[in-house]
C-alpha cells in the first residue's frame, strides 16, 4: 500500500520537503539555521577556505555526533505530507569531513558546543583542547544574566574532542567538570518549557505547562508537597486535653490560681480523736474549703496528714487547702475563743428549749428557727405534712460561739439525730406496721414517763399493748404537752377535754411527738420488752420506779396502795429522790 497522498515522489523529494518544513520553522522561531538544511548555493557562501594544513593521514579524523548531513538535492515540486516515512536507512550518508578552520556562528551547529562551554573529559590522560579564535562579526551572543545555570548530567555516554587535540596550543587554564557535566544557559535549551508571565503568545511556543520543567536546586516543585495525615492532629489534640486535667489536678491541691487567705469567720471545733478525713469533711461542711479530697491530698503531700490536731479555730471561708492545714497544725497560733455549752436534756419540747437557747446567749428565735428546717424533712420519717421538727431536735450538749444564732444550734441537733437514729432497727416496729415516726412518738413518751432507765423497755411494751387490744394510754404527759405546763397537778377540766393529745379518751397515738427523745427511749421504743403488762404505775417509798400490772384488778391494787401512801405524805408524790 502506498503512502497517504504519496504519488510517485522519491525519497529524495520527500526528504527536501521535509528539510524545507523544518527551515521554515526555525525561521518563524528565529532559530540559526543548520548547515543540512541550508541550500548548496548559500553553504558554499558561508563555509571558509579550508586549511592550509590538514591533519595527518595517520591519524583518524573524529566523526562528531553533530556533523551535518551530506549536501541533498533540490527539494521536489510536489511537497509530501508530514507522515511520509523518512529516507531508507540502507543509503547512509558518508560522514563529512571537519573543516580545521571555525565556520560561522549563524550556520555551524558545533557553535553550540562553544556556547554551552561544554567540558567532557573521559579520564585525566585526555587532551585539553586550546579555545577556537572568534570570527570577526559572528562573535558568540553576550550571555544572559538572566539566564539560568542548568546542569545537566549524561551518564554512560561517551563524548568525542570537537576538534584534535593541538600539542602546541597553550593550556586554556580553564577548570574541567566532572565527567559527563554540561553547563547549559537557558537561551539554548528550546525544549525546555520556561513559564513566561505576560507577554503574547507568538506561534510555535511552547504550550504553557508542557515540555520539562527543570527542578533548580533548592526548589520545592509545585504539587510536591504531601497530604498530612489526621494522625498527629488527633495525637496533639489527646495532648491538650491531658495536659488541661493535669492544670486541673494540680489547681486542686496546690490551688495556685484559687487558694488564698478567705474571707470572714468561721468557728471551727474539731473534735479529739478526728481522723483527717472527718477533720476535711467537716472544713467542706462549714465552707472552709471546696474540696474534702483535695484537702486530704495536699496534707498527704505535704507530710501533714497525720499533725492535724484537735481543738476551737476561728478560720476563714474559702480558705486555701495550705492554708487551712497551716492554721490546724501551728498550735501556737491558735486563739482562745469565747465559746458556750448549750446542753438540752432528753424529752425536752421545742417550747421548753426556748429558755435554754436564751440562758445560753444565742441570738434569735429558736422556736421559729426549729418549725422547718432544709437540713431535715420530716415526711421521708412518715410524718404528715403540716410535722414541724418535734421530736427531731436530739437532745446533747452543744458547744457553740457566744452570742451564735439560734439556726446553728437547730443545724447541730438535726445532724445529730440524722447519725443517731441511722443505727435504730426498726424490724420490729414495721412488722406492727408502725412507721419510724411512729416508733419516734412513742419514744418521746416513754421518755417523759421514765425515771429509771432499766423501765424503758417495759413501758414500750406496755403502749404496744395498749395498742394492739385497742385501749386508751392514758398517757398524762400527752396533756402536759399540750398545756405546756410540766409542774402543777392536771385539772379536771384539762383530763376531761376531747383534744387530739387527750390519751385518755382518744384511741391510738397523739399527733406527734411531745418531745425529743434520746438514743435509749429510741432504742426501747424500736424493740420493747417482751412483756403482757397493761398498766404501770408509781412504786411507793422508791424514786420513779413504777408497778407493772397484766389485769385490771392487779392495777386498782397498785393504785390503792398509791393512794395510801400519798395521804399519808400530806398530799405530796410518795416517793424518795
Amino acid at each position: 500500500m502506498s503512502p497517504r497522498g504519496g504519488g510517485d515522489r522519491t525519497p529524495e523529494q520527500r526528504e527536501a520537503a521535509r528539510r524545507d518544513r523544518e527551515r521554515r520553522r526555525l525561521e518563524r522561531a528565529g532559530e540559526p539555521i543548520p548547515d543540512h538544511l541550508l541550500e548548496p548555493h548559500e553553504r558554499a557562501a558561508a563555509e571558509p577556505e579550508p586549511p592550509a594544513a590538514p591533519p595527518p593521514a595517520s591519524e583518524p579524523e573524529p566523526v562528531f555526533f553533530d556533523a551535518p548531513a551530506a549536501a541533498e538535492p533540490p527539494p521536489a515540486a510536489h511537497e509530501p505530507f508530514f507522515d511520509e516515512p523518512a529516507p531508507p536507512p540502507h543509503e547512509p550518508e558518508p560522514p563529512r569531513a571537519e573543516p580545521a578552520s571555525p565556520r560561522p556562528a549563524a550556520h555551524e551547529p558545533l557553535q553550540e558546543t562553544q556556547q554551552w562551554d561544554v567540558t567532557e573529559a573521559w579520564n585525566d590522560d585526555a587532551p585539553s583542547r586550546a579555545p577556537e579564535p572568534p570570527v570577526p562579526g559572528l562573535e558568540p551572543p553576550a550571555p544572559d544574566p538572566d539566564a539560568t545555570q542548568l546542569h545537566e548530567t549524561v551518564p554512560d555516554v561517551p563524548s568525542f574532542p570537537s576538534q584534535p587535540a593541538d600539542p602546541a596550543a597553550p593550556a586554556t587554564g580553564e577548570h574541567e567538570e566532572p565527567l559527563g557535566t554540561r553547563r547549559v544557559s537557558r537561551a539554548h535549551l528550546p525544549n525546555i518549557h520556561r513559564p513566561q508571565r505576560g507577554g503574547k503568545k507568538q506561534r510555535g511556543d511552547v504550550p504553557k505547562g508542557r515540555g520539562v520543567r527543570v527542578k533548580r536546586p533548592g526548589e520545592v516543585m509545585a504539587g510536591s508537597r504531601k497530604r498530612r495525615s489526621a494522625g498527629p492532629r488527633i495525637v496533639a489534640g489527646v495532648a491538650v486535653v491531658l495536659v488541661l486535667a493535669l492544670l486541673w489536678f494540680v489547681n486542686g491541691i496546690f490551688q495556685p490560681f484559687g487558694g488564698g487567705d478567705g474571707s470572714g469567720r468561721v468557728v471551727v471545733r474539731i473534735p479529739e480523736g478526728a481522723s483527717a478525713g472527718d477533720i476535711a469533711s467537716l472544713l467542706e461542711e462549714r465552707g472552709v474549703i471546696s474540696s474534702s479530697f483535695f484537702f486530704g491530698l495536699r496534707a498527704s503531700i505535704s507530710g501533714e496528714r497525720s499533725n492535724l490536731k484537735s481543738g476551737t479555730y476561728t478560720l476563714r471561708r474559702e480558705m486555701g487547702n495550705s492554708a487551712a492545714i497551716d492554721e490546724l497544725t501551728k498550735t501556737e497560733e491558735v486563739r482562745a475563743v469565747p465559746v458556750v455549752q448549750v446542753s438540752i436534756p432528753e424529752g425536752r419540747s421545742r417550747r421548753e428549749t426556748v429558755a435554754i437557747a436564751r440562758r445560753a446567749g444565742l441570738r434569735g428565735n429558736y422556736l421559729v428557727a426549729s418549725r422547718r428546717s432544709s437540713a431535715l424533712n420530716p415526711v421521708r420519717y412518715g410524718a404528715p405534712r403540716d410535722a414541724t421538727l418535734e421530736g427531731f431536735l436530739f437532745p446533747a450538749t452543744y458547744e457553740l460561739n457566744r452570742g451564735a444564732r439560734v439556726q446553728r444550734l437547730v443545724a447541730d441537733q438535726l445532724r445529730a439525730f440524722r447519725q443517731n437514729f441511722a443505727t435504730i432497727d426498726l424490724g420490729y416496729a414495721r412488722s406492727k406496721r408502725l412507721t419510724a415516726f411512729d416508733v419516734l412518738t412513742i419514744a418521746s413518751m416513754v421518755e417523759r414517763e421514765v425515771s429509771v432507765p432499766s423501765e424503758r423497755p417495759l413501758v414500750a411494751a406496755v403502749i404496744y399493748n395498749r395498742l394492739r387490744d385497742g385501749i386508751p394510754l392514758g398517757i398524762d404527759a400527752t396533756l402536759r404537752y399540750e398545756q405546756n405546763d410540766w409542774i402543777n397537778p392536771l385539772k379536771q377540766s384539762v383530763l376531761d377535754a376531747d383534744t387530739p393529745y387527750n390519751t385518755r379518751t382518744k384511741q391510738g397515738l397523739p399527733p406527734g411527738p411531745i418531745g425529743s427523745p434520746g438514743l435509749a427511749s429510741i432504742r426501747a421504743a424500736a424493740r420493747p420488752a417482751n412483756s403482757r403488762a397493761l398498766y404501770y404505775v408509781v412504786r411507793p417509798g422508791t424514786c420513779g420506779e413504777h408497778a407493772f400490772s397484766d389485769s385490771f384488778e392487779e392495777f386498782q391494787q397498785d393504785v390503792a396502795a398509791y393512794n395510801q401512801a400519798r395521804e399519808a405524805a400530806g398530799g405530796r408524790s410518795p416517793t424518795r429522790c
